[in-house]
């Protein structure tokens, strides 16, 4: 692979066959990627005729030779979330930064953090897939920020592994909330056997849907209160949002005043479907809720959402 060569194009699939990991690439040139999610400007991207002529594949190590040939910006931060709680608010809000690069749930980045790949190949293989992601298409690019999948948060001390001095919030909600959000539209981890194992497993039978979300939910703010704990972690509530933007994530992203009013031209559009206008609707979810769906959050998510709280109103010094 001598002279490789991937100006332009982007990693979009990682997959195992006959043995061999490979890497599927696409040509996103110089566009910027400012949908709310990487599955979407992918989407759009295939749509071009060139990318519905020529593909591209290549071996799971080209990643490292092409960041050794052309390195890329490093994660200057990293969002962990337990889903429905404000991680595509923030990071369409950074998106509208000209030199920020946004790369939100990438599916190849889940695949190498889960996959069985031996260690020291699959951190070298997660290096260059970001390294990819970071490259300075426009020139003007000087920040790349990853969010991660809800259940990616099993996976942090890896990724922390391979960025030891990233930093790294944690994104969470009233569990009631985030539940009635995921009964009306289930997302991939709410869905019994839809993602494979990852730690929001507990082994346990469960008894219909509520119980099910429940206790994946209890898994993932369990698991991200323990991280923050331990490694360092950046507690953050949703009714924090946008407001925080101006405060302490701005000095966690870095953001100065002009960044801010661009950033903010984000907040008046709803995060996942830009066309509509964003309303928070917790009251709604909570009116919604079913009294079996409060007694299962009472029991399997509420001590570790408290937990947090207090954790987070420790470090704030008020309980914002």
């Amino acid at each position: 692979m001598e002279g490789l060569n991937l100006d332009g194009w982007l990693p979009i699939r990682v997959w195992q066959e006959a043995g061999q990991w490979r890497v599927g690439w696409c040509w996103f040139g110089n566009g910027r990627l400012s949908q709310p999610f990487f599955g979407d400007s992918v989407e759009d991207a295939l749509r071009l005729p060139f990318n519905q002529v020529f593909r591209r594949q290549t071996p799971l190590d080209a990643l490292g030779q092409w960041q050794q040939q052309s390195p890329g910006l490093a994660p200057g931060a990293f969002i962990f979330h337990a889903s429905r709680c404000g991680s595509t608010l923030i990071s369409q809000m950074l998106a509208q930064l000209d030199d920020h690069i946004v790369i939100s749930e990438p599916p190849p980045l889940d695949t190498l953090l889960r996959s069985d790949i031996p260690h020291a190949e699959r951190c070298a293989a997660i290096k260059g897939l970001l390294s990819s992601y970071g490259q300075r298409r426009l020139g003007v690019e000087q920040r790349l920020v990853i969010k991660l999948d809800a259940w990616n948060i099993g996976e942090l001390l890896l990724l922390l592994e391979c960025y030891p001095d990233t930093p790294w919030l944690f994104l969470y909600r009233d569990p009631v909330e985030i539940a009635v959000s995921h009964l009306r539209r289930p997302g991939m981890h709410m869905v019994p056997g839809m993602i494979g194992a990852s730690v929001l497993d507990d082994g346990l039978p469960f008894t219909g849907q509520e119980d099910f979300i429940a206790r994946r939910l209890g898994r993932l703010l369990q698991v991200g209160l323990e991280h923050c704990r331990g490694s360092g972690g950046l507690a953050v509530n949703y009714h924090e949002l946008p407001e925080a933007m101006t405060g302490r994530l701005a000095g966690f992203f870095r953001l100065d005043d002009g960044q801010l009013k661009q950033a903010f031209a984000a907040v008046g559009r709803h995060a996942k479907q830009p066309a509509q206008v964003f309303a928070d609707d917790s009251d709604e979810k909570r009116r919604e809720a079913s009294p079996l769906l409060r007694e299962r959050m009472e029991r399997w998510a509420r001590g570790s959402y408290e937990a947090l709280e207090n954790l987070r109103n420790d470090l704030c010094g008020e309980g914002i």
